[in-house]
């Protein structure tokens, strides 16, 4: 979501049918219907204390940080009230699945905005630390233009540290294809950018300076005219009748 939309408009559209909200009893401010606890208080101006570590997403604990003070004035809950939370930690846990469409989709609108050739966009690895691009190229070098692109939309300022760009032929969420094409057709003499001193999330563990990280793009896809780099003229492709070779073999062997 941008800063300026509403998360109970969202709530509503993803039910299809407007969100139930409740007001607090201390603030009048409005709150889930179905809350099990409501906690109101006030953020206390020029007041911090160290919060921390934590387990992270990223699979690491957080170091310690200074944080606002948050004074609590009324606590309100259901009879018998359930603690909900989410697991994290190392991935896959539950905040990955929920994560998984809130950074590919924007990310894909973002990019297809300014560069229609984008076919798919994978970020579903810790919320998109790495993310992975599959796109038509417009002329030679424009694979590159898209990866850079991916570190200057709104998620890419603070999230992808890598950046993966492949052809349009291959399924960006399927790992087998994109660490083939890694492995045929990036060239580390001219297919390897390095992007010193970009913004990344504070929690990432990768940087020496916490929020401060060089980025790293992965042009892994065929060069076209201008670049006339390497020799991709004879890909190999599957024969049209594969499909069903495959479909009798998996009979015959289930049937066994």
């Amino acid at each position: 979501m941008r800063y300026d939309e509403n998360e109970y408009e969202l709530a509503g559209a993803l039910r299809g049918a407007p969100a139930p909200i409740a007001t607090a009893p201390l603030t009048g401010l409005p709150v889930p219907w179905c809350s099990e606890v409501v906690i109101e208080g006030v953020i206390e101006g020029r007041k911090r204390e160290v919060e921390g570590p934590f387990g992270e997403f990223t699979g690491h604990y957080s170091g310690g940080r200074s944080m606002p003070v948050i004074r609590i004035d009324k606590i309100s809950y259901r009879s018998n009230p359930v603690f909900e939370l989410l697991y994290l930690g190392m991935p896959w846990t539950e905040i990955d699945y929920l994560m998984a469409a809130n950074t590919c989709a924007p990310l894909y609108e973002q990019l297809t905005k300014d560069f229609p050739e984008v076919q798919a966009v994978n970020a579903t690895y810790t919320h998109g630390l790495v993310v992975i691009v599959s796109t038509r190229k417009r002329y030679g070098g424009f694979a590159k233009a898209v990866g850079m692109r991916v570190l200057t939309t709104p998620h890419g300022l603070g999230y992808p540290a890598t950046v993966i760009v492949v052809d349009e032929d291959v399924d960006p969420f399927n790992l087998p294809q994109v660490m083939w094409t890694v492995s045929t057709k990036m060239n580390p003499a001219g297919d390897l950018i390095t992007i010193p001193n970009l913004s990344v999330m504070e929690l990432g563990p990768q940087a020496n300076t916490p929020g401060i990280v060089d980025k790293l793009i992965i042009d892994a896809t065929t060069p076209v005219t201008p670049d006339h780099r390497g020799n991709y003229g004879n890909p190999v492709r599957d024969l049209p009748e594969t499909g069903e070779w495959l479909a009798r073999l998996r009979q015959l062997a289930a049937e066994r």
